[in-house]
């Protein structure tokens, strides 16, 4: 027998070994990054409901809007104060002018061009205006403070908001898991079954029911799945979040799921809750906002007093004096008898010069204090519809109120009943889980050994799976109203019980 060699050429070896070289980089860069993969995921931070309202509270922008409007409304109430501070504004002009005028400061004619500086200062200060000034800052004040309340609602709504997607996390995430269960268990009935048809203990009918029922749960897992990635989308987006990616929770222990010791009415619960609401104190503290806006109001009514005072001053080119004085002897007549000529002696000078700049202020200073008394007549019917519009204001402003009591004593109402019924919801569907577990093993016994059908197990099947899907719903709605009550009576936003 002739055995043939194969030769290969001395590039072809070399490329072999290049190959070799590259897929053995390959290999040790995909082992290091799969390394690095689990070792991030094993460090992958986790996030507790605290920590994902914390979060919530620092990054929302709407959060950050309703800080800017205390900060909007702080200065508002800085601004009235100072209000009862006196008005001064200056006045400086400096200008030329041309042609022939009457200059204000010599009173003469003047036709050359003339340099003219005006100074003045004014000061006024309001003593009395219906004590309006009083109430605007008095109502500022009661703006800012719902203001700051208005800012606590809204956190404590996003808050309730974080709890509540958070929780919907935790259901999606169990639902999950419940159905990867069910799944596998089908899994393993398809593989035993499959092993029964090929044995001739069952037929091919009862094998392609049990595989219809695990694509059916398959699809099941595929749903709970893609409800868990819009659960987890909308918690990222409450937090702020660019995305998803690398965003976990924590999963906590919700302890037993029974009614408090001691229970309270949903009116013990209002009763506290009304007392320390934020939206229930903004909207009374805008109640007496709107009683001093009547007040300002009612201020345009009275006569208003103010004293005022000006200094003024300015400088002229035109107002000249003469330097080296001349003295000139000028006749001015004769004698009746002698006829003798009459002189006179008249001053003159060589030059004249602008009046110094410090002794025109000086020169022209003109001072004036005066009280002004303005007494209300007739101001087109203005002062009665301020007055009209905040009584109406007022009015609002307690409707306001009661709506908002009235809506907080719904919400706790709602949120007793709906607990009540989830926690007797969860009662039943333990039960209804027990027997159907406890019918469910019996029926996969009896199937195994061809004591009942396809059909007939899966209907307990899917019996059992309508029960845990019954209990996980109604622990986690007691759980949320439980939090939401306890939220109401002034109680931190926690899962742990």
């Amino acid at each position: 027998m002739i055995v043939k060699t194969k030769i290969l050429a001395p590039d072809i070896i070399l490329l072999n070994k290049q190959q070799m070289r590259i897929r053995i980089t390959f290999v040790f860069l995909l082992a290091f990054l799969l390394l690095a993969f689990t070792g991030k995921s094993q460090t992958e931070k986790k996030w507790s409901l605290e920590e994902c309202i914390n979060y919530a509270l620092e990054h929302n922008i709407n959060i950050k809007k309703q800080l800017l409007n205390v900060e909007y409304q702080n200065e508002a109430l800085l601004q009235s104060k100072l209000g009862m501070l006196p008005n001064i504004n200056g006045f400086i002009s400096h200008g030329y002018n041309w042609g022939q005028r009457i200059d204000p400061f010599t009173n003469e004619f003047a036709s050359d061009r003339v340099r003219s500086n005006n100074l003045y200062l004014s000061a006024d200060l309001n003593l009395f205006s219906g004590l309006q000034q009083t109430y605007m800052i008095k109502r500022n004040l009661l703006n800012k403070q719902a203001s700051l309340y208005d800012a606590e609602a809204y956190m404590d709504e996003i808050s309730i908001s974080v709890a509540t997607a958070y929780l919907q996390v935790l259901y999606s995430k169990e639902f999950v898991q419940i159905a990867k269960d069910q799944l596998d268990i089908s899994n393993q009935q398809v593989d035993r079954t499959s092993k029964l048809v090929e044995a001739g203990t069952l037929a091919k009918g009862d094998l392609l029911t049990i595989e219809a029922q695990a694509a059916s749960e398959q699809l099941s897992v595929v749903d709970a799945e893609n409800n868990l990635s819009i659960a987890m989308l909308t918690l990222t987006q409450l937090l702020e979040l660019p995305s998803t990616q690398g965003f976990d929770i924590e999963i906590p222990e919700l302890g037993l799921i029974e009614a408090p010791d001691n229970v309270m009415s949903p009116e013990d619960i209002y009763s506290t809750a009304v007392e320390n609401r934020p939206e229930i104190k903004s909207a009374e503290t805008m109640v007496e906002s709107s009683k001093r806006s009547l007040g300002i109001a009612r201020g345009t009514y009275y006569p208003s007093l103010s004293l005022s005072g000006s200094w003024g001053s300015g400088y002229s080119g035109a107002n000249k004096i003469g330097t080296d004085a001349i003295t000139q002897k000028i006749p001015i007549g004769y004698t009746e008898i002698s006829h003798e000529t009459v002189i006179t002696e008249r001053t003159g000078y060589e030059s004249y010069n602008p009046k110094a700049f410090g002794d025109q202020l000086r020169e022209n200073r003109n001072n004036t204090v005066s009280l002004n008394l303005r007494i209300p007549i007739f101001n087109g019917w203005s002062s009665r519809s301020s007055v009209a519009q905040a009584k109406i204001g007022m009015e609002s402003a307690n409707l306001d109120l009661q709506l908002k009591k009235n809506n907080l004593y719904k919400i706790i109402q709602q949120a007793y009943n709906d607990a009540a019924s989830a926690l007797n919801k969860h009662k039943a569907s333990q039960l209804k889980v027990e027997a159907t577990e406890e019918n469910f093993t019996y029926s996969e016994k009896k199937y195994s050994v061809g004591l009942i059908n396809s059909m007939d197990y899966n209907n307990a099947k899917k019996e059992y799976n309508r029960a845990l899907s019954e209990q996980i719903q109604a622990k986690y709605e007691f759980v949320f109203k439980m939090t939401v009550i306890d939220f109401y009576l002034g109680k931190p936003l926690t899962l742990t019980r």
